[in-house]
């Protein structure tokens, strides 16, 4: 096959390989009461701690507008709270409560094995080599992202 083709097939799969993932990975989240912004935000706080809300967007890539909505959503759920900077107004910190934290010490080991389950098929040296080519290509799409703007 040369390469041309190669790398169309092997985008495809990637593309494919993805999206099932990401399927999965929705169906477990929706167990949880969460979509998978709101996992991935609640996510983020368990295991990084408080975070300005203007961050969090950015580490998940997520726009601003649609921030607040995913914050107002896991405040009215319980899982997290605003707290305002003490030295900046503009500032606004999202904390994960108790609660949050009860219900991440609990969903997170059950997601944590789903992920290990679907990695299973793969030896430990496979996911090694894996891990490394698939950031590689995503650094150059990213990089060539960049470029086009």
């Amino acid at each position: 096959m040369e390469k041309k083709e190669q790398s169309l097939k092997a985008l495809t799969v990637m593309l494919r390989a993805a999206q099932s993932l990401q399927d999965v990975m929705k169906q477990d989240m929706v167990k949880y009461g969460l979509n998978p912004t709101e996992f991935a935000v609640l996510e983020l706080l368990y295991s990084k701690g408080e975070q300005k809300i203007q961050h969090i967007g950015k580490k998940i890539l997520l726009s601003s507008s649609s921030m607040t909505y995913v914050i107002d959503k896991l405040e009215q759920k319980g899982h997290i709270e605003r707290k305002p900077c003490a030295t900046d107004r503009r500032v606004i910190f999202a904390h994960i409560t108790d609660k949050g934290k009860a219900f991440m010490e609990e969903a997170f080991p059950l997601h944590e094995e789903m992920i290990t389950d679907l990695f299973s098929v793969l030896s430990s040296e496979e996911v090694e080599t894996l891990i490394p080519l698939v950031k590689k290509v995503g650094l150059t799409a990213a990089e060539q992202s960049t470029k086009n703007k």
